[in-house]
Order: structure tokens, then C-alpha cells, then sequence
């Protein structure tokens, strides 16, 4: 099965890529290279491109025949969306609508797209099952969820194949520590908390510790990258839904804190600071959909596993650069 993966030079792209590879997919990576990193793919066929451009993407599907798409490539910060309206709605709304129409000028009907739990706001439920309500609370939200209503309609009108992917919160590395996060700016807590593990930042900055919760800190769902690029792969079978891609379960910002200096030996400098607005308290996914259609379950998405691997590569990544 031959797949081209937009957004393949990023994070979880280049991630999922490299576990495709491995499962005997060919692939094809598109991206513009404005945040992904060429060397994340290296032995892929990469085009690069940008998908508000329609020639760019019609241009791949005029050299190559695919048998699917799974589509990441997006602009993915909720504060940065609030700021950028514009930019936001252009890139991923434009652009995954451009590679629709691509798609369904070439005949490829079998798309599986990168989506988040930002598409339900603040979740009145817990566990979040595919059945809350979509109230987005963002514009990165919103716009996701307008992609996600395209999609269903291309499926109504043209017999597209999709699934929708719900991310949580995606953490972790290459069980290898090979590939990893490396963001120009990076907004996860555990990159930020190896950061501040080896120096290049003084202090964690943690945003609260009066919610209403067992420890006073947010409750979040972390799953394993890896096993995100598992549930791309078992999405490809051609079948059409939105599902959850979570553990099930969540953990506290104090509790991550505590598995980063378990795993690093190291001591976290932690500064108290006020609530953030719109940070919920808690929200963690009920994943039952996901192992019902897909097949699917998550596998390395304990908290520890999670970051031993982003620790790998973090300290991979420091002697990279030391080395250069």
C-alpha cells in the first residue's frame, strides 16, 4: 500500500512515517518544512509544499498514485490560534480542502486525518466519549471540526473512506529515542520539564494548584506517540467514523513531575504561578470506539514509558547539538 502522509516531516508525522516504514508501506512525505525537520524523514521521498497552494498538492498526485492519505499537516497551537484567526482557518481549513479535491480528482478515496479533543471545549462527561458535545473553545478547534465536517460530507457526496483521529494529549518518543519533539516553541509539559532536567531552562512554571482535583494540578490524558502511529495504520483499513485517542485515564501535573525525576534522577525547580484561563480541569478520553473499530489499544502509554523514550531522545538530541 503505497501512503502519503501531509504534515510526514512533523512530530507525530515523521513518527508515524517511520513505523509505516516499518510495517512495509511505501510512503511519501508533503510539507512546507516551516516547523517539520527534513532530517526526521531522511530515506523518504519528500515533497516539499504548501497545501493553501493547489498546484503543490496536485502536483503529487499527478507524479504518484496513492492508496490513502493520512493527513497531519496543520497549524496545531489553541493560543497562538486565538491570535491568528485568519492564518489558522487559511491553512487548515484552505489547505485540507485543497487536498480533498486532489484527492478526489486522482480517484483516492481512503483518508485518515489527524484531529483533536479540542473539537469538545471543555467536556461536561468524564470519561469523553464521541458522543459529547462539540463546542469548541478555539479557533485551532474550530477549525479542526470544520475540516472534520468537510471530510463527512466528501464521504456523503463522493464515497470517501475517513476516519477522524481524536487526539489527547501526545507524548513521548521513538521507543529507540531516534525521533522525537522538537519544537521552535515548545508547549508540552514533558519536553518543557527535560528542559528544565538539563539546563536550558531555570525553573518549571506550574499554572496552578487549586483545581479541584486529588493534588490541586490539571488532569490530562497522555498517550504514547507510538501508539498514535498504531491507530493511524489500523485506520487505514478503509472504514469511515471519529474516534478518541486516549489512554483512558489521566494524570496530574504533579504527577508527571514526579515520573520525570524518577526517570531522570533529577530534581524538578518548580515555581507556582495562577490558573491559565481556559485550562480545564480535567478531561481524559473514554477509548472504547477506538479499540472497537479500529482494533486498536494502546500499549506504551504508561506514564513511564512515555518519558523514558522522550528522555532518550532528549539527551540524543543535546549531544546532536553539542556535537554540531
Amino acid at each position: 500500500m503505497k501512503v502519503l502522509i501531509t504534515g510526514g516531516a512533523g512530530y507525530i508525522g515523521a513518527i508515524t512515517n517511520d513505523y509505516l516504514k516499518k510495517q512495509d508501506y511505501e510512503t511519501v512525505v508533503f510539507d512546507s518544512l516551516k516547523n517539520g525537520h527534513r532530517e526526521a524523514i531522511a530515506g523518504t521521498k519528500l515533497v516539499v509544499g504548501d497545501l493553501t497552494i493547489k498546484s503543490d498538492i496536485d502536483e503529487v498526485f499527478k507524479a504518484d498514485t496513492f492508496d490513502a492519505v493520512i493527513h497531519f499537516a496543520a497549524l496545531a497551537l489553541a493560543p497562538e490560534s486565538m491570535e491568528k484567526p485568519f492564518e489558522y482557518y487559511q491553512n487548515n481549513v484552505l489547505g485540507s480542502l485543497n487536498l480533498l479535491e486532489s484527492m478526489r480528482n486522482a480517484g483516492c478515496k481512503n483518508l485518515v486525518f489527524s484531529s483533536t479533543c479540542a473539537v469538545y471545549g471543555y467536556p461536561k462527561k468524564l470519561p469523553v466519549t464521541e458522543d459529547e458535545k462539540i463546542a469548541p473553545e478555539s479557533v485551532y478547534g474550530s477549525s479542526k471540526r470544520i475540516v472534520e465536517e468537510i471530510i463527512e460530507w466528501y464521504g456523503q457526496v463522493y464515497g470517501l473512506k475517513y476516519m477522524n483521529l481524536r487526539y489527547f494529549n501526545a507524548a513521548g518518543a521513538a521507543l529507540d529515542g531516534t525521533l522525537g519533539e522538537n519544537h521552535a516553541v515548545e508547549t508540552h509539559i514533558i519536553p518543557i520539564l527535560l528542559d528544565v532536567i538539563s539546563g536550558t531552562r531555570k525553573v518549571f512554571e506550574l499554572y496552578g494548584k487549586d483545581y479541584p482535583t486529588p493534588d490541586g494540578t490539571c488532569i490530562r490524558d497522555y498517550i504514547h506517540v507510538v501508539d498514535l502511529a498504531r491507530a493511524h495504520v489500523a485506520a487505514l483499513k478503509g472504514q469511515s467514523g471519529s474516534v478518541n485517542l486516549g489512554v483512558g485515564k489521566g494524570y496530574s501535573n504533579l504527577e508527571v513531575i514526579s515520573v520525570v525525576e524518577k526517570v531522570t534522577g533529577k530534581k524538578v525547580p518548580v515555581e507556582v504561578k495562577s490558573r491559565r484561563p481556559g485550562d480545564p480541569a480535567s478531561i481524559y478520553a473514554d477509548n472504547t470506539k477506538a479499540k472497537k473499530l479500529l482494533g486498536w489499544e494502546p500499549k506504551h502509554s504508561d506514564l513511564e514509558t512515555i518519558v523514558e523514550s522522550a528522555w532518550k531522545y532528549h539527551e540524543k538530541r543535546i549531544l546532536d547539538e553539542n556535537r554540531d
